[in-house]
């Protein structure tokens, strides 16, 4: 039986660009798939793009999330219109490769809770993109694949497939940014659930703008990375730990919209 997985994929004000990106993940993956675009409002130009597009593909879903805006809140609107077993985040500007994609969802369906794209194993490479995020970014995956030992040496990358029972079960607390796949692989690190990765080659966008906010959001990963370290804990002892994280980082938020 074929294994049938979501893929969602967060777009803001993406348009057309996203079409190509699109044509190659439904070339690419073998399984049985939907792909789920999460947009923050109807006005959106990604959803009058894929007006035709939806027509003529039946698995393509374009969603206008209900949870507020940003990254944070359109792949956990995405997450919650799924009932595939597995589901894989991805982004819209085309930087991930999407033939891993059957891949990652196979480690998921073989047992692991997590299945981590790394553009930090051997093998994985990051081409482009500020220099400055790709060396926070490689830090803060190598330190904790190596220290803290949660399988994988890429935690901050988007590009995961994720078990959706696990998620179902642990919650996603993240509000903001592109952190959820942290939060995600400490989550399972402190429940010792089984994570693994395969290598990846990153490629910067060719079109179109990032609206990763690095400054912005070091503070919200600093605090899951800091959570991935420490004693196991129970479905009960994470759920309030992660509500605390939760509410230092929505007051973050909340003094950023003030100023």
């Amino acid at each position: 039986m074929s294994l049938a997985i979501s893929v969602v994929i967060p777009a803001y004000n993406e348009g057309a660009a996203i079409i190509p990106v699109l044509d190659r993940i439904f070339d690419a993956v073998q399984s049985t798939c939907e792909i789920v675009v999460v947009v923050d409002f109807d006005q959106d130009p990604t959803v009058a793009a894929l007006q035709s597009y939806r027509e003529c593909e039946p698995r393509l879903k374009v969603v206008v999330s209900t949870y507020g805006r940003g990254p944070a809140n359109a792949i956990r609107y995405g997450i919650d219109q799924v009932s595939n077993p597995v589901v894989v985040v991805t982004m819209a500007d085309g930087s991930d490769d999407p033939r891993q994609i059957d891949d990652l969802a196979r480690l998921v369906d073989r047992g692991v809770v997590v299945a981590a794209a790394s553009r930090y194993s051997a093998s994985g490479q990051q081409v482009g993109g500020p220099f400055g995020k790709g060396l926070l970014s490689r830090a803060a995956g190598t330190s904790l694949g190596v220290l803290c030992r949660v399988g994988t040496r890429d935690a901050t990358n988007s590009f995961k497939a994720y078990s959706t029972g696990f998620i179902r079960e642990v919650g996603i607390d993240s509000r903001s940014g592109f952190e959820i796949g942290l939060e995600l692989t400490a989550k399972a690190r402190r429940l010792r659930r089984p994570v693994a990765e395969l290598p990846t080659i990153w490629l910067e966008r060719t079109c179109g703008e990032s609206h990763f906010k690095l400054t912005e959001w070091i503070p919200r990963y600093l605090r899951w990375y800091r959570f991935a370290f420490g004693k196991q804990l129970t479905l009960e002892q994470l759920s309030v730990r992660a509500a605390e994280i939760a509410r230092m980082n929505s007051h973050v938020t909340n003094r950023e919209q003030s100023s």
